[in-house]
């Protein structure tokens, strides 16, 4: 069975975390999905790249999280959330390609 793309794992937790959190209010619930789907990427990552490099794009994934809070009083929730994403997906992507 094909492995979906870490980026993309990484992306959905972030966006999915946000959605869940945002659409059940219960951030512990969002903080559960952001959690699971960082631990899947984590672990694909080190299995990619190397501890060291995953350790590197998880405290990205981490910092992406935290860093879409300010963002998101100056262009707003969803777009702060699909900026972060995207900045992780695409990072993960670059990592992953140069090995």
């Amino acid at each position: 069975m094909a492995q979906v793309p870490t980026g993309v794992v990484a992306a959905a937790g972030l966006v999915g975390g946000y959605g869940v959190a945002r659409w059940t209010k219960k951030r512990p619930l969002g903080g559960a999905a952001l959690a699971v789907a960082g631990g899947v990427a984590a672990r694909q990552w080190a299995g990619k790249v190397g501890a060291p490099k995953a350790a590197a794009l998880t405290g990205l994934y981490v910092a992406a999280f935290g860093g879409s809070h300010p963002l998101a009083k100056k262009i707003g929730a969803w777009p702060s959330v699909f900026a972060v994403a995207g900045g992780v997906a695409l990072a993960s992507w670059v990592v992953e390609s140069r090995g």
